[in-house]
This record gives structure tokens, sequence and C-alpha cells, in this order.
């Protein structure tokens, strides 16, 4: 998978960027849930956690592309 991820053109950089877009993307679609929707804070919460589970998963991606990249 690192391989095709490599080949593609797709860098450990930008990896951790998605990571991190992904905290602020979750910040905000939990702000507004909060703030937008009648749902109430429960249907916030579950969206930001949602979202916010992409991060470590970026961040690893971004790892494994790092060491890959070094070989």
């Amino acid at each position: 998978m690192l391989a095709k991820l490599h080949a593609s053109g797709i860098k450990a950089e930008h990896m951790y960027l998605a990571g991190f877009a992904s905290i602020g993307l979750s910040f905000t679609s939990w702000f507004l849930s909060r703030h937008l929707e009648r749902a109430g804070m429960a249907r916030a919460d579950r969206w930001g956690i949602f979202i916010g589970e992409w991060a470590p998963t970026f961040f690893a991606i971004g790892n494994g592309l790092q060491m890959y990249e070094k070989r």
C-alpha cells in the first residue's frame, strides 16, 4: 500500500497535513453542529469524534511513508 501511495505522488508531509486538517475539521464540525443544528450536544459530539478518528490514521500512514521514503 505504501509503495502505491508513494508511486502516486503522495508524500509523508501530505499525510501529516491531512492529519492536522482532520483535527481542525473535527473541531469545526463539532462547533457548527452544536450551534447550527437542533439535534443537541450528543449529535455534535458524534460528528466531532467521527472526524477526529481520521487523524491517527493519517499520521500512521505518514509515518509509514516517511520510513518508506528513507530507505
